[in-house]
């Protein structure tokens, strides 16, 4: 078996190799590995995925794939059925079918020649959350996993519903694949070009309106949520995420459920952290070849000795909706993550947050548009998504202040907020902001957490609140690790309204707090590092000319004879040709997301999104339309899906759909 060596083995490439399944679809795959695989078998790792390796996943696949591969592995990256150049359709996510395809993928894999019979997956997001789907189906050669961006609760932490709320992101990632699926295959790739693509384009399912068809934690969140039963995981995981992505609780719960798993946590967005924002990035690959190498070809490598928990403490700065570095040290946790540390508690009272109890009588009641520098739920593009000052929320919200902190304060964790409260209307929410005050006033956010307060006591079966009547609730904000320094102050902000992160109730609501208690997970102040990675390194950047450059906006408009507030986000992502094989693609996203303060059914979201890919004379092009609004009874989503090819309209469908609210 090839060992990992100095010198880097020629590769083989091939940019459509087929797989057939059982039932004769035929998945599209691209592999490198080395030459001499056929005389000396290596292991296979595996990403499988629906965004498009031809074109979508093309940068990120070049920078990692052949680098291991030189180092003897065959990289396997798949288009799932009806995605790229790939057969069949794809009816939603993380589906039983998007599984079993991929132990039959796994399995195929396994049995060729030029593999020694041991697979690995790795993916980012999608992908990271399909790598431990299968391996809860326990498929006998997938030994180990690298999970990126991912979660083990597909209701909770996804862009579903958080903390029982709707995220927004329900409808801006659903109109995201609304427009992703309708993009054809490569015509150079399938002389059945045209009809695979419109096979897909009828197929193609609107995902929000079959998202917003289960309100409540239900058996279709469940199917794929590793968090209902871990011990089916067998295969050895390696969990990553970023403290400026969505999705970073997965890491330390990992950790902590599963024998033998490894957490690392950066201060990144949703990226590979070999080239993510903001820095200091580490050897991603360096670090994942250590567990390749360890559980796929039985080296010893020393990942078994590694801390369970490294994770980068970030310094507290002052807010800003985009950095390029944080500056902050690498701490290490040998056994666990983060729920063997200490919590502080800290009351809230009429006074401020207090290490004593004492009276607390206060109402809020948030305007609607609350929230409007939270940031985008999921940075992921590259540009002015973080959260911004606090101080326009906060001033919004119920505010709960410490005295200046008389030395640095290491939050590691995840905050845990109880509360006792009454609420004038059965349907209502509250948004909870940990906050880092800076002496002259600036408030950047630390972490968050939302609740809806009928999921109070059960997201499976959510109840009405008792109106007038007081009752006990508690949330989790999210994981984080943030050093507060001396002089500056914790505030707690809870909010009734978080616009646009999430839908608003039906009704303004009045909450009224009686009582409160944080409890601040806390680590003794680090030093330096505790733990040195690597530098980042990659294989050569993908080869592309482009053709028109990307431009990003983000702005608030105020309609001053309305009172609507609307923040509106355009995202070109330029136009680019394929240097190796001449495809162009491009794609503009636009979004807008608009309310009255004083009236939450004002609430709009529309999205729309254009797709173009062009080769030898063809020129093919999909516009696709969403838009999201609601009554106190019902939402209300409407979508459209055009098709053209050489500027002619050759497919177009209109969906109209009403939903009733759920506890919503």
């Amino acid at each position: 078996m090839n060992s990992t060596s100095n010198t880097p083995l020629a590769l083989i490439e091939d940019a459509d190799l087929g797989i057939t399944l059982s039932d004769g679809c035929r998945l599209s795959a691209r592999i490198w590995r080395p030459q001499n695989s056929g005389d000396v078998p290596v292991p296979v790792i595996l990403e499988y995925l629906p965004y498009r390796k031809r074109d979508g996943t093309t940068a990120r696949d070049t920078l990692t794939h052949p680098w291991f591969a030189e180092r003897g592995y065959a990289c396997v990256r798949v288009d799932m059925r009806g995605n790229g150049d790939s057969q069949g359709v794809m009816t939603d996510e993380y589906t039983p079918q998007e599984q079993a395809d991929c132990i039959e993928v796994i399995n195929w894999l396994a049995a060729q020649p030029w593999c020694s019979g041991t697979v690995g997956m790795m993916g980012i997001s999608w992908g990271g959350f399909n790598g431990l789907q299968v391996a809860a189906h326990d498929p006998a050669p997938l030994k180990a996993v690298i999970t990126l961006c991912s979660t083990v609760d597909r209701f909770a932490d996804d862009i579903h519903y958080k903390g029982g709320c709707l995220l927004n992101e329900n409808l801006g990632w659903g109109a995201t694949m609304w427009a992703y699926s309708s993009r054809a295959p490569d015509p150079a790739l399938r002389s059945n070009w045209r009809e695979m693509w419109l096979e897909r384009l009828e197929a193609e399912p609107f995902l929000p309106a079959l998202w917003l068809r289960h309100q409540s934690r239900d058996a279709y969140w469940k199917q794929g949520s590793v968090i209902e039963d871990y011990s089916a995981i067998k295969a050895k995981v390696l969990a990553v995420g970023g403290w400026g992505d969505a999705y970073k609780n997965a890491v330390p719960q990992l950790v902590e459920a599963l024998p033998g798993a490894k957490g690392i946590v950066g201060p990144w967005v949703h990226k590979y952290p070999h080239f993510a924002i903001p820095e200091p990035r580490i050897g991603f690959l360096q670090e994942a070849l250590r567990w390749w190498d360890h559980w796929l070809k039985g080296i010893d490598t020393g990942v078994e000795d590694d801390p369970d928990y490294r994770a980068y403490l970030m310094d507290g700065m002052r807010p800003a909706t985009w950095v390029l570095e944080r500056p902050g040290r690498w701490i290490a946790e040998k056994t666990g993550a983060t729920s063997h540390l200490s919590a502080q508690t800290l009351h809230l009272t009429d006074r401020g947050l207090s290490h004593d109890a004492a009276n607390l009588d206060m109402m809020i009641a948030s305007p609607a548009h609350c929230g409007a520098d939270a940031g985008e739920y999921c940075a992921i593009w590259l540009g002015p998504e973080m959260p911004g000052d606090q101080r326009h929320d906060d001033a919004l919200s119920a505010t709960f202040d410490t005295p200046p902190l008389d030395q640095d304060m290491d939050i590691v964790g995840a905050p845990r907020l109880t509360l006792r409260l009454s609420s004038n209307h059965p349907q209502g929410q509250i948004a909870v902001r940990l906050n880092h005050v800076h002496p002259d006033g600036a408030s950047a956010r630390i972490t968050y957490g939302v609740l809806n307060l009928s999921h109070r006591d059960s997201a499976e079966n959510p109840t009405a609140m008792p109106q007038g009547e007081v009752v006990e609730v508690a949330l989790n904000l999210d994981h984080i690790a943030y050093r507060v320094p001396k002089g500056h102050k914790v505030r707690v902000s809870i909010s009734t309204a978080y616009w646009p992160l999430i839908w608003p109730a039906p009704q303004a609501t009045t909450v009224t707090l009686q009582g409160g208690e944080l409890a601040l997970p806390q680590r003794p102040t680090s030093g330096g590092d505790e733990y040195t990675f690597a530098p980042p390194t990659a294989a050569e950047p993908w080869k592309t000319e482009a053709l028109r450059p990307e431009k990003h906006v983000r702005r608030r408009e105020t309609d001053q004879v309305s009172g609507i507030i609307t923040l509106v986000i355009e995202d070109d992502f330029g136009k680019r040709r394929d240097a190796d094989h001449g495809l162009i693609t491009g794609s503009v996203a636009r979004e807008t997301w608009a309310i009255h303060p004083d009236d939450p059914l004002s609430a709009t979201g529309t999205c729309h999104w254009t797709q173009e890919l062009e080769r030898d004379g063809i020129f093919l092009r999909t516009e696709t339309h969403s838009k999201m609004w609601s009554d106190e009874g019902n939402f209300h989503l409407s979508a459209r899906l055009e098709a053209y090819e050489n500027d002619k309209l050759i497919y177009d469908r209109d969906i109209v759909d009403s939903l009733p609210r759920h506890f919503m």
